[in-house]
């Protein structure tokens, strides 16, 4: 049986025991939130049966073991869900007898009564109002377009403009009525793998998520930039989906199925439109389909022309017409291709460029600092100190520094690494990023003369130490015309440690001081 840790056991009876009784089960439940397509999950519940207050909520996968049930308790206790205050209940009611043996074992000697109750008041109201909740989903689209738009679809997956159109040729469709925002309209489907239509509301939104997709290659925020667009969409899906990848172009018209929805960054993907939305659909799919059926050869040129066509049309109403301009960008596709060429480019220029990490000693100490003027002329001068010195004029009150201190062994293995290089070309600060724990880095970099770049350090820009350092640093850096000196120190460990003296110096390396373009990394990412 798990308990829990002495010091967690500390913490929970320092909270005050209210005189309450606690609800707590765990049931199958699909998230409302997450539509039908969503995978079945657990629902984990604990519920203040006095205040009538949901202290915990969780989801999670169905074969979690009841550890989960334990965890869920302990944040119900010490991180509630607002208003509740942190607190420990006197009785807890479980109506699972595994959970109920399974919380005696991992709650003792924090004085909670465990009991079993065959059913829970409070909690059978609530997961039915789950339940209810999730059944009641509105109709995809509104009754009087359920024909008109599913028609449309098909129209447009028979024209099949991605054929002819790549993501960048964006198609502006304007139609004539002061409520209507003009439509930025990218056609997806040239790649094969995923189909539609994407109707932006603004050219700004399409221009952030198209930046905010090329600063994400890795995908760890796919969910969240995928989210942050502000448009309509039409795709194609396989009309009997079992949940794998479906390659659609070999299914026949038959077998697939439009889905219609929007996309809102407060609001995020709704399956669904209003008779407003479903009537601005209306108008400009028609304009998009009479616009490609239009246009076939010169939409065949590379790059695509300035086009245009105008026509009228209606949606349910034959007597109520608009009319509708469809026509090509071709600055901004322009733009929108420049840019994914430079990314590229930039891209194959990073993941050419290797970084090594095997130059700085475990546990050496590393430090921004400076050295008096007066010692840096004696390290020039000392006879058995390795020395890499460049013309630097005295101004400000020293020479900036970076510090690397060890032990004697270790420190004459880097000076030798580094003499074979032909000694250090460079030193450069780089931003960098771990996008799967969302945190950033300020990366220490050191380039030899062979080319071959060395980390010496990962520093937080959140450290206001850090940052104070740098700046002086770099206010030193900037009265020697940019040029810094790296030294190589032992001691580490003795008296010495952390202000190495002239005895310890073993090494002094001066180079320029330079800036992360100058390198043309980019933001580095993370590898694991």
């Amino acid at each position: 049986m798990i308990s829990l840790p002495a010091s967690t056991l500390h913490r929970i009876q320092q909270l005050p025991q209210l005189p309450s009784v606690w609800e707590g089960d765990r049931r199958p439940l699909n998230p409302p939130e997450a539509g039908n397509g969503a995978e079945k999950g657990d629902c984990i519940l604990w519920v203040d049966g006095n205040e009538g207050l949901v202290r915990a909520l969780d989801f999670v996968a169905p074969d979690n073991g009841p550890e989960v049930v334990v965890r869920a308790l302990l944040r119900a206790m010490e991180v509630p869900r607002p208003p509740a205050p942190p607190a420990r209940p006197q009785k807890i009611v479980v109506r699972n007898r595994e959970i109920q043996f399974f919380l005696r074992g991992a709650l003792q000697n924090l004085d909670i009564a465990i009991d079993y109750a065959p059913s829970l008041p409070l909690i059978d109201e609530l997961f039915h109002n789950f339940e209810t909740a999730n059944q009641h989903h509105p109709d995809a689209l509104p009754a009087p377009y359920q024909e008109i738009l599913p028609r449309l679809a098909r129209s447009l997956w028979e024209e099949s403009p991605w054929e002819l159109l790549a993501d960048h040729d964006v198609l502006a469709v304007e139609i004539n009525r002061p409520d209507i925002p003009i439509l930025y309209a990218c056609v997806m489907g040239m790649l094969g793998e995923e189909f539609g239509v994407i109707f932006y509301r603004s050219l700004e939104s399409l221009r952030q998520f198209r930046s905010a997709i090329l600063d994400n290659q890795d995908g760890d925020y796919l969910e969240q930039v995928f989210c942050s667009q502000d448009c309509w969409f039409l795709n194609y899906e396989a009309l009997a989906g079992d949940g794998k990848e479906t390659d659609l172009e070999l299914l026949s018209p038959e077998e697939i199925q439009p889905v219609f929805g929007s996309i809102h960054p407060l609001e995020g993907i709704r399956p669904f439109l209003d008779e407003e939305e479903a009537e601005v659909l209306t108008y400009a799919l028609q304009g998009v389909i009479e616009f490609s059926q239009d246009f076939v050869e010169e939409l065949e040129a590379d790059p695509i022309p300035a086009l245009a066509y105008n026509a009228v049309f209606s949606a349910c109403n034959p007597r109520q017409k608009v009319e509708v301009t469809v026509r090509t960008l071709p600055d901004l596709a322009a733009e929108l291709l420049n840019q994914m060429e430079e990314r590229e480019e930039s891209v194959l220029r990073t993941e050419k460029v290797v970084i090594r990490d095997n130059l700085i000693p475990d546990n050496a100490l590393l430090s921004l600092g400076m050295v008096p003027w007066d010692i840096r002329q004696s390290l020039h001068r000392h006879p058995r100190l390795f020395c890499q010195p460049q013309i630097v004029e005295a101004q400000g009150d020293g020479f900036p520094v970076l510090i690397i201190q060890t032990s004697r062994p270790k420190a004459e293995k880097l000076i030798d690494i580094l003499r074979q290089e032909g000694g250090i070309q460079g030193l450069c600060f780089n931003p960098g990023e771990d996008q799967r724990h969302s945190l950033n880095y300020e990366l220490g970099i050191l380039q030899t003369q062979a080319g071959n770049l060395y980390l010496f350090g990962e520093f937080s820009p959140n450290s206001s130490v850090h940052q104070a350092a740098r700046q002086k640093w770099e206010q030193r850096c900037r009265d020697t015309q940019g040029y810094c000196g790296v030294l190589v120190a032992m001691g580490a460990t003795g008296a010495s440690k952390g202000k190495p003296q002239l005895k310890d110096m073993l090494a002094f390396f001066e180079q320029p001081f330079l800036q992360g373009q100058d390198l043309s990394l980019g933001v580095l990412q993370l590898r694991l």
